[in-house]
């Protein structure tokens, strides 16, 4: 008898953050949310007269505006985004983390939840290659603070080798090593096997982790992101997606100080 078409997961359209629907929000905040800088920028650029709200000038940080406020900087008027998505995908091995490419490679973000109706970004990156934990978010402030190396976030890769990992590669990482001009240095890295380790990384500079592997003549067969600060990979299976959740967010937000 034929078998029975495998059916995957159906995935749900992330849900509105109501937190957008308070009411007025402060004048920086509100920029913020719009996309248009952080809040410390807003800052500067509503002190430098460049904001109006309803036509009229605004220099008081203090100042508040609603949803539909007409709110323009520099003349151009700016929209709130009609809601906050935050998603965690678990990118499979050879999708780009790129929300685009000329040379039609597959993408990540083609695995994410159809209908979102809102056009978000990947935080940070996962080269072609690794797989795990890739976050996506419309939430443009949070997304710069995260991925600022003094927000200190943590993140937990598992890689496995094709040769026994020498304990020199872990005394090395975490003390930290120079390869070609460039300083690495891992938070922690332990074994898990002869063969596997977990590293922990702040600053997760491009390749890290495979240079310094290349550099004691190992090569990464697997590296996988299983934790992004607070966030957990847990059991989400290759190419699924989920929201996070309010106390993941919180986390989050908690290490950028908002």
């Amino acid at each position: 008898m034929p078998r029975p078409p495998r059916l995957r997961p159906k995935r749900e359209s992330p849900k509105l953050d109501r937190r957008t629907e308070e009411g007025p929000l402060r004048l920086q905040l509100w920029l913020a949310r719009a996309g248009v800088a952080s809040r410390r920028q807003a800052e500067a650029i509503i002190l430098a007269g460049r904001v109006t709200v309803d036509g009229s000038v605004v220099t008081e940080l203090g100042t508040k505006a609603g949803p539909e406020a007409e709110v323009r900087v520099d003349g151009k008027q700016v929209f709130l985004a009609g809601r906050r998505v935050y998603i965690l995908l678990n990118k499979p091995s050879g999708y780009l983390s790129a929300m685009s490419d000329p040379e039609g490679r597959k993408l990540a973000c083609d695995l994410l939840p159809a209908g979102l109706g809102e056009r978000v970004y990947n935080v940070g990156r996962l080269d072609q290659w690794s797989s795990g934990l890739l976050l996506f978010t419309n939430d443009g402030e949070l997304a710069r603070s995260l991925s600022h190396p003094s927000s200190g976030v943590e993140k937990e890769y598992e890689v496995s080798t094709d040769r026994d990992i020498p304990e020199a590669f872990l005394e090395g990482f975490m003390q930290g090593l120079e390869i070609d001009g460039t300083r690495y240095r891992a938070i922690k890295a332990r074994k898990l096997g002869e063969r596997t380790a977990r590293i922990v990384l702040v600053e997760g500079k491009n390749r890290e982790i495979r240079r310094v592997l290349e550099h004691f003549g190992l090569r990464a067969l697997s590296l996988r992101r299983v934790r992004f600060g607070p966030v957990l990979i847990g059991n989400l299976a290759e190419g699924q997606t989920r929201e996070l959740t309010e106390a993941e967010l919180e986390g989050l937000r908690a290490l950028c100080g908002m």
